[in-house]
Parts: structure tokens; sequence; C-alpha cells
């Protein structure tokens, strides 16, 4: 079995959340998936099984567990896929159903690749599960931008959605990692997506993400997607329109997804982003 490793949403290796990526995992199973998964130690590694004309079975791995959308190890595997067989168009099966991935090659050589997400939904997140996120973040009701209503929000995966009133705010994460396992796993929820809205277009995003065995994503490409559903379904932004995450920061490790919202309702939600090959 090749192993690859990318990092996503950034041109620079230093930035952006890396990846696994293999791109012929023909006949491996879910145990071995999982254990190549947890060696390589990322948020995810994803598995393509090609079925031709560029069509492929994906499966992502999180350290300890199977998840059934990972957006920047789609992002790293259509990179990977370019780099070897040059730009275009690939339809991933994924366990959340069909993304499709494009590719495109810039002047400068940088590769970025845009992935067209599932059905995006939104629900009301329950009053004691709410307050149990807030406990478990260490968050007071006082930390919250009122202008950005909390909701659950998915488009390949669940991620509440949680705004923060100030950039401090986002800035000082130290929640009950425990507490926050726990209530996600209970509510099958794959990060929690914190947004603090600097302009009408432009946020900034960290993800807890225990489930996946880290205490953080630098980089989420299924939450940005969900996050692109989220503001076109509550009437927060005025589709079609581009919003742009930054994601990172706070973890040395600057990243950007680019989010293309359509004006169609239930209709797919764009996220585009570099990738780059890691050394090593």
């Amino acid at each position: 079995m090749e192993i690859l490793r990318y990092v996503a949403f950034s041109a620079d290796p230093a930035g952006g959340n890396p990846a696994g990526v293999v791109l012929d995992a023909t006949g491996v199973g879910d145990a071995e998936m999982l254990r190549v998964a947890a060696d390589i130690g990322y948020s995810e590694t994803a598995f393509l099984v090609p079925r031709g004309n560029g069509s492929f079975e994906v499966r992502y791995f999180s350290p300890l567990a199977e998840v059934p959308f990972c957006g920047h190890a789609t992002i790293a595997s259509a990179v990977a896929y370019a780099k070897r067989h040059g730009p275009g168009v690939l339809h991933f099966d994924t366990r959340a159903g069909l993304v499709e991935v494009s590719t495109d090659v810039a002047p400068d050589g940088t590769t970025t690749a845009t992935l067209i997400s599932v059905e995006p939904q939104t629900q009301p997140i329950a009053a004691d599960d709410f307050a149990a996120l807030l406990e478990a973040l260490r968050w007071a009701p006082g930390d919250l931008d009122a202008t950005l209503p909390p909701r659950a929000a998915f488009a390949g995966a669940w991620h509440p959605v949680v705004a923060a009133a100030s950039r401090q705010r986002l800035a000082n994460l130290d929640y009950d990692l425990n507490a926050l396992a726990t209530l996600m796993a209970q509510r099958d929820w794959t990060t929690i997506d914190l947004v603090w809205r600097e302009s009408a277009h432009v946020f900034h995003a960290r993800n807890p993400f225990p489930p996946g065995g880290v205490l953080e994503d630098p980089a989420t490409g299924a939450a940005a997607a969900a996050f692109g559903g989220y503001l076109r379904e509550l009437g927060l932004v005025a589709p079609p329109v581009t919003v742009t995450v930054h994601q990172g920061q706070d973890l040395g490790r600057p990243s950007v997804l680019t989010i293309g919202i359509p004006a169609e309702p239930r209709t797919g939600i764009a996220v585009t982003g570099a990738a780059v090959v890691l050394a090593g």
C-alpha cells in the first residue's frame, strides 16, 4: 500500500491540515484502514478504491474510528490524484453520499481542489444539549454572538455551529476534552465549529475534534461546507456569495478555506483549498 502525506487548505507545508492519502486501497479491509490511519496519526486518512472513469469509493478514518466524510482529506486526495494524472473532475462515493471534486493548476503551479458537498441541513440544538456543550467548552452565554444563532449543521457530517462574540474568546480555547467527547459521541457530532465573524464574508474558525483523537483540527472542510449551508438557510448571507474562513492560526498552522454558496436552496456547498505534498 502506497501512503501519501499531503497538507490541505494551504500551499505551504507548514500550514493547513495534514492528511494521509491512499490512492488505491483495493482489497484493504476496515481493520487495516484503521490501523494505517492510527499509524499515520493525522486527524484523517482517505482510502480510495478506483472504479474507473474518475470514480472512486472513498473511506475516511481517524486514528480512532471511521468518519462518514472528511473535507481536508478529500481536497488532499484530489490534489494527489491530479499530481499523478493531471487536473480534472473526480467523483467520490463516500459514506455520506456522492461528492464531486474538481482540480485546477494555477499559473504559479499551485494545485487547488473544489469539492461540492452533499445536500446541507441544519437543525436546532436542544436546550439541554446546548447547555452541556457550553459547559464542556467552558463558555458562558455572554461569550456568544447573538447574530449567529447556534445550530447543528450538516454537509456530510454533523457539526454544531457556535459563534463567539470576540476574537479573544475564540483564541482562548480550553475545553473539557472528556466531557465534550462524551457529548459528541451521544449526538453523533464530528467536530464543533466555533466561529467568529470578522466582516460580512470573512470568518475565523476553530474546530475541537476529540472523536478524532486530536485536540483541534487546523482546517475542517466538512465543517466549512456545513457552515456554508447554515449561513444560507438562516439568511445570514445573500447568495450567491463567496465566504472565506481562516482556521489554524491559533495552532500555528494557518489555513484558508473558500466557501462558495449558491443561491438555490438544498444545493451542495463548494469548498475550495490548495494542497501540497509533505516531504518525508
